[in-house]
């Protein structure tokens, strides 16, 4: 008798739970709000600023100081080389910014010495929000490592879906390969875009290394809005970082979401400049 009493008791205490938590959740404040995401592009040319001297600090102090909730990165390096101490820039941007991080490397080498750890470069993500899933996919690349390099598919094209205050957000960053010849290039574009699925609040972002007139880079204006051509001012250039003329770090995002206050943020971190815009998302009913 006295278990099924508790029982009864506990049954009693959800009935009057319950319309109370739901009462709770409806006037909660933050259900129904849109949510406003900061959303930033920028090749941190391996922690090397425009004086040629390795400062990773200095690339954390630019995103923070930007207020990004979202970077695309890209030229990282983890455990690289001399040129960045041979440091994992992923997990020191991620402590040091309070970020969660998924690396997707594209060159994952043997270590000099047998006891040190893999020698890895390629792209990342940082958010203020959880990364629920991730995934370094694969698109065709020539590689900067083999004497006769043939195109063929290599990963380091990250994607992942983050948590935005309970709204799903894509995330996709991109290296675009730097050759004069746009053949290796219009391949990475079809790759993409066979990748990324049609759906909302999708974001592409990274290193075209082509201008808004090359051709190659046509298919991605025809899918996404450019968040430059949406809401930025001015040419939008962003390298070379001393005296930008050309406009190759880009902010694509699915045509439902609608960029405002984009812009080119000035930093002597990189050879590059960063690029972040400012998009709301819809919270659904």
């Amino acid at each position: 008798m006295k278990n099924k009493a508790i029982v009864i008791f506990i049954a009693l205490l959800m009935i009057l739970i319950s319309p109370m938590a739901t009462a709770a959740s409806e006037n909660d404040p933050d259900k129904h709000q849109d949510i406003t995401l900061n959303v930033m592009t920028f090749n941190i040319h391996a922690g090397i600023g425009s004086d040629g001297l390795y400062d990773i600090d200095h690339t954390a102090e630019t995103i923070r100081s930007s207020g990004a909730d979202v970077i695309g990165l890209q030229e990282v390096d983890v455990n690289w080389g001399y040129r960045s101490n041979f440091q994992d820039q992923v997990e020191y941007l991620a402590e040091k910014l309070d970020m969660h991080a998924f690396f997707a490397p594209i060159y994952n080498q043997d270590p000099l010495n047998e006891e040190d750890p893999r020698r890895k470069y390629g792209l990342a993500v940082l958010s203020k929000y959880p990364i629920i899933n991730s995934e370094n996919h694969e698109i065709t690349r020539l590689s900067t490592q083999d004497a006769v390099p043939e195109p063929s598919p290599a990963p380091g094209f990250p994607g992942v879906k983050l948590n935005v205050k309970g709204v799903n957000v894509s995330f996709y960053v991109t290296h675009l390969d730097y050759r004069g010849d746009p053949y290796i290039r219009e391949m990475q574009v079809d790759d993409m875009l066979s990748i990324i699925s049609e759906q909302k609040n999708t974001f592409l972002v990274g290193d075209m290394n082509s201008t808004p007139d090359a051709p190659e880079l046509q298919p991605l204006f025809n899918r996404f809005n450019d968040a430059w051509t949406e809401a930025g001012s001015g040419d939008g250039y962003t390298y070379p970082e001393t005296s930008p003329e050309k406009r190759i770090d880009y902010i694509f995002t699915s045509q439902d979401l609608s960029p405002t206050n984009t812009q080119v943020i000035d930093t002597e971190a990189s050879d590059h400049l960063p690029v972040m815009t400012e998009v709301l998302l819809t919270r659904d009913n």
